[in-house]
C-alpha cells in the first residue's frame, strides 16, 4: 500500500478550529507572521506544500 496524499502538519492561531487525529502535529502560533514562517519552514523540512485554509490556519500536505 502506498499513501500518496495526507496532511503532515497543521499550523494555527486558533486551536479550537483544529481537531488533531491520527498523529498529525499541531503548531500553535501567536501571530500571522509567526504562522507564515512556521509554515514555510515545515514546508521545506517535510518536503510538503503549505496551503492557507483560512486567515489563521495552514496545513502542510504531501501530494
Amino acid at each position: 500500500m502506498n499513501i500518496e496524499k495526507f496532511i503532515l502538519a497543521s499550523i494555527t492561531m486558533d486551536t479550537s478550529k483544529v481537531k488533531v487525529s491520527g498523529g498529525t502535529p499541531l503548531f500553535s502560533c501567536s501571530s500571522k507572521e509567526e504562522m507564515e514562517a512556521v509554515a514555510a519552514s515545515l514546508e521545506a523540512i517535510l518536503d510538503g506544500i503549505a496551503h492557507e485554509i483560512s486567515k489563521d490556519l495552514y496545513i502542510i500536505v504531501k501530494h
